[in-house]
């Protein structure tokens, strides 16, 4: 079975802030007693982080639920409780995290060590050292943790390489992979043999190298998903060359030309930019017989093709036998030459978005109020929740002030628009209360 994966779906949820505490000092011979109690400690973020070793988003096929430790509690004698640590997730370079709900782009991580926040740990309540007012010097008011952010992502690796090997199926483009680079792709002598990326380095002396990636075979429609299709195009984006391998020994009973042209309308329709980055025609199988009978019939169609495509750059020409090693060092060199010299053509000229969203948008209600079934009402809204759930309600005082805060936003007025009457029912967050005039 396969082990590589290019896409994942997760989901992450940061820390919960710790509780502050409710309590009061009293010690023999110290003169000044009155609140005593701590804040909470802040929640651990969630953090995507780059590993360079890692090339597939295999370990989220069943790992999907990453969530951070919570801060700790607030302690009496005015002691604070502990920040939570931060959940470190690693990640292949070359991975997109989207927002799954928004389908916004949180970030596209590529270098090694790359850090991205993905869920915000919630800030630690605080203690009834903090509400003390020379009105109320001895308050029994703490508020709980804020709740840590907690978000569905979705998760797309594509392959970072300097040089991307495309062709049919059976061109020889793992063998010439395996015969260039330290990679071990799967050869044998049928089609699609090759159903993952590879990738291999290229070594070539000091300070001259470049990363290889072998993507397997296209077909004719692959840019609308037959075959292996677009599965797999993606992996091409990244990279600054391309390698077009071709069997010109026709040792499947295809046309090296019509391969070449079918090729070139699957990387065109897929995206019209990818032919306008560098490209070498690599005549693969030339220690055949037949290779050299094509040979020239199939050099004249390509001039007559870049004739007839003047908005593409004809690409040179190498005659290789990946086979027996023959003609690899001219090839090597001219492509590290073009990689060293290269500047990178992105399908897209877009950047990372921001997870902030400029634009006119609806702010969401701090409330709503819903009624249900005659005397019973529903309160919704994010922050009117948040608010509750920092609440400590095992404290009379505590829920006094929630009371005070739910009156300043205006909830009383709408409760009572909305038909609200004494001893009616209102819930909030699965917490139920009466109304009072």
């Amino acid at each position: 079975m396969s082990t590589f994966l290019d896409f994942a779906k997760v989901n992450v949820k940061a820390g919960k802030g710790g509780d502050g505490m409710v309590a009061f000092r009293r010690e023999k011979y110290v003169p000044d007693g009155g609140p005593a109690g701590g804040d909470g400690g802040q929640g651990g973020d969630v953090i995507f982080q780059v590993d360079e070793g890692l090339r597939t988003l295999v370990d989220f096929r069943y790992n999907r639920h990453f969530k951070a430790d919570n801060g700790q509690n607030g302690m009496s004698k005015g002691m604070y409780g502990r920040s939570a640590e931060d959940l470190i997730v690693k990640i292949p370079p070359g991975t997109l995290v989207r927002n799954s709900e928004t389908g916004a782009l949180l970030g596209d991580l590529v270098e090694h060590g790359q850090r991205l926040v993905v869920a915000k740990g919630g800030r630690g309540g605080r203690g009834n050292m903090r509400f003390a007012t020379h009105k109320n010097p001895a308050p029994s008011i703490a508020e709980n943790g804020e709740p840590g952010e907690e978000f569905e992502l979705e998760l797309e690796l594509k392959l970072l390489a300097d040089v991307a090997l495309v062709g049919y199926p059976s061109v020889g483009k793992s063998t010439l992979l395996s015969v260039i680079s330290n990679a071990k792709p799967k050869i044998a002598d049928y089609q699609f043999t090759t159903l993952e990326p590879n990738l291999g380095v290229v070594k070539m002396g000091v300070d001259r190298e470049f990363v290889v990636a072998d993507t397997p075979g296209l077909i004719e429609g692959a840019s609308q998903g037959v075959g292996l299709g677009t599965q797999f195009l993606k992996h091409i984006e990244r990279t600054k060359v391309i390698l077009h391998v071709i069997d010109m020994a026709a040792s499947h009973g295809r046309d090296p030309f019509e391969d070449f042209v079918k090729i070139m309308d699957e990387l065109g329709t897929y995206h019209e930019r990818i032919l306008e980055r560098p490209m070498i025609l690599v005549l693969n199988k030339m220690d055949l017989a037949e290779a050299q009978e094509n040979l020239p019939e199939f050099q004249a169609k390509i001039a007559t093709y870049y004739q007839e495509h003047p908005e593409l750059t004809q690409a040179e020409q190498f005659q290789i036998s990946g086979w027996q090693a023959k003609g690899l060092q001219a090839l090597l060199d001219r492509t590290e030459e073009i990689v060293r010299e290269t500047e990178f053509i992105p399908l897209e000229e877009e950047t990372v978005e921001s997870v902030v969203h400029y634009g006119l948008e609806e702010e969401e209600p701090d409330f709503e109020v819903h009624r249900l079934d005659g005397d019973y009402y529903l309160i919704t809204g994010a922050k009117i929740e948040k608010l509750f759930a920092m609440t400590n309600t095992a404290h009379d005082e505590s829920l006094a002030r929630f009371a005070r805060q739910m009156r300043g936003m205006g909830i009383d007025d709408a409760l009572r628009k909305a038909g609200a009457k004494n001893g009616d029912t209102i819930e909030l967050s699965g917490f139920q209360f009466e109304f009072m005039e």
